[in-house]
Parts: C-alpha cells; structure tokens; sequence
C-alpha cells in the first residue's frame, strides 16, 4: 500500500482556508478511517471484578438515597474509550445496578434497548408494559426501547443486576431520550409462562393483541436445564450454548445487541474464533479464565469482562469437577444489520 500525502505538506495558508470553510482533506486522514484489513479500535479487554465493585455499590445506597438517584448504577467503563464516554464496547453500555429492599425505581421509558441479568438477591420485581417479572439469580429480563419499566423490591436483602443497553449506538445516532411516568398497573400473564418449552408456542385461536416483544423474562432455570440438556445430548459439541431468541419470530430477543448463555463442562477449554463484534462475558455459576488480545483474567462468580472485536477468545473452565456458566452479550444483531458481521479464523 503506498504512502498518501500528510497535511504537514500543504501549505499553511491552504490548510488555514480549508478549515475556515469546514473542509477537511480526506487523503491525510484516509488511513484513519480506512486502516488496512483490521478496524482501528479503541476497546480494550478489561476485566470488572465482583468483589471489588459490590463494596462500592452498596456504599452507593448508604451514600444516595433513590430519590436523588432514580437508577442507582455503577457505570463500567472501557478505558480505552474514555470513562466519561460511559460505554463498554461501540454499542454496549454496562452498569451494575443496585435496589434495597423496600426501594421502587420510578417508571420511566427510554429510546435504548436494555436487558438486566439478575446478578444477586431475590424479591425484587421489573414491571415492563404492565407485565410483572420476579427477579431472580441468572435471569435475563427485557425492556425494549419505548417500553415503560420501573423496579420495586420487596425482599430482605440488597439486589443487584447488570444492565446492557445499546446507549452508545443512541447516543451517537442522536436519537437518546428518556420520559418519566406514573407506577404502572399490573396486567395478567407473563409471557415466560406463555412461552416456557421451546419448539411450543400458544395457538391463537382468537385473535390476540400481538406484541413486538411476548417474551420479557428468560428465567435462569429454564436457560441452564436447555445447556445441561444439550450437553448431555451431543457430548462431541464444542461450544455448548444457546441464544435468547423472541419465541414467535426466532430472531434475537432484542433488536442491535445479542444474547447468550454458554456452558463450559468441567475443565473445558474453548476457543472461539475472532468476530468482528465486540463480546462482555459475565459469569453466572463457577469460575472461568478469559484469555483475549494478550490479556488474560480469572473470572470468579458474578465478575464481567470485555473482548473487543476482531480478536479469538479463549475461554477456560476452572474447575475439573463442575460446569461453568456464563452470559454472553455482543453486538452480532447490530453487525449482521449493517453487513459487516465476519468470522476470522
């Protein structure tokens, strides 16, 4: 490839017209944007230890009350992108999310796409469009862009969850809003009980009001029976996972982001080939080594982790006795939309 021109070379007075003009001179800059055969990227691997953000978070609740926080997050930020940028990934944005019991979280709805797995605590609930979803260890519960939502507990113990939006492809798409309304009434019915057995999905015999999203929980239970059943079923299969799909279409359960849950047998080695979306690894049960770019992280229960993209991951279990399980997010949906989702091996 040979070498462009640099803006050192033009003339001080043409280079100070240009820029009085708002013109810029794309040769200079042209490998900027247009790198050779891989992205320029500012995502970096990182690793977010749960042992030393829960002390943080719960001196959040002692430190502000709900109602001068509204949601009570800690952001997890990739320093490669800045921290004021607030974003794990391009499209990802990751917080852990703190509810004491007794605290309502006021409805509220928002342009960004957002999922919350259920990292501790029981007895909290997230109202989405009137639908009640208890929240427990592992869950992966939906609220999709312009659905009203609000948080409630009415447990014993703190709960805490790990948010994942797509705020960063609002933000930078300038479409990124939020409104505030009242506390919702409850509806009948829940769609993960509408929707609990894969390959069956209600008749509708009458017409019924459909809905974008009929399924808002994916209870951990019924994710993990699925990986320990597919496991037991096809002990040859490398990667034992699945994917959080809208049960009536089989598309990804939300609309720019992926998500997945990944078992790892009992000292499994796994590696995964380089994608050119980015990947966050959160472990749900045991223990896990990550091993991407260079960097490699111990990942115990709860902790989460970043790979960009265009890079293999190496994912190990720690473990020689019991299985691993993690829950994957990456930006695929988003890739495949705009036609630049590859593999590299």
């Amino acid at each position: 490839m040979h070498e462009l021109g640099r803006l050192e070379d033009l003339p001080q007075d043409y280079r100070d017209e240009l820029a009085a003009r708002n013109l810029v001179p794309l040769w200079p800059n042209l490998r900027n944007v247009l790198p050779p055969r891989v992205p320029s990227r500012n995502t970096r691997p990182i690793h977010w230890p749960y042992a030393t953000l829960r002390p943080l978070l719960l001196r959040a609740g002692e430190l502000t009350p709900m109602q001068k926080a509204e949601r009570r997050v800690l952001v997890l930020a990739n320093p490669g992108h800045g921290l004021e940028a607030m974003k794990a990934s391009p499209a990802m944005y990751l917080g852990m999310q703190l509810l004491l019991p007794g605290e309502w979280a006021p409805a509220h709805r928002h342009t960004p796409n957002a999922v919350r797995m259920v990292v501790e605590g029981r007895g909290a609930t997230t109202t989405v469009s009137g639908e009640k979803c208890p929240m427990e260890r592992g869950d992966l519960i939906l609220t999709p862009t312009g659905e009203w939502h609000e948080h409630e507990h009415d447990g014993p113990d703190p709960v805490v969850w790990l948010d994942v939006l797509d705020l960063p492809l609002m933000f930078y798409a300038e479409v990124s809003y939020a409104v505030e309304g009242a506390r919702q009434p409850v509806k009948p019915g829940r769609g993960d009980q509408a929707y609990a057995h894969g390959g069956i999905v209600p008749t509708p015999v009458f017409e019924r009001g459909g809905s974008a999203y009929p399924m808002l929980r994916y209870p951990w239970a019924q994710a993990r029976a699925a990986l320990v059943g597919l496991a037991a079923s096809q002990p040859g299969l490398e990667a034992v996972q699945v994917t959080y799909v809208n049960p009536e279409t089989g598309r990804d359960a939300q609309n720019n982001l992926g998500f997945h849950a990944l078992m790892l047998r009992p000292g499994q080695v796994l590696r995964l080939p380089a994608r050119s979306p980015s990947q966050v690894f959160h472990v749900i049960e045991g223990a896990a080594g990550v091993d991407v770019a260079g960097s490699a992280f111990a990942l115990a229960e709860a902790d989460t982790c970043c790979a960009p993209g265009y890079e293999a991951v190496t994912l190990s279990n720690h473990s020689a006795t019991e299985p691993a399980f993690l829950f994957v997010a990456d930006e695929s949906p988003l890739h495949r939309k705009l036609g630049v989702y590859e593999t590299r091996d």
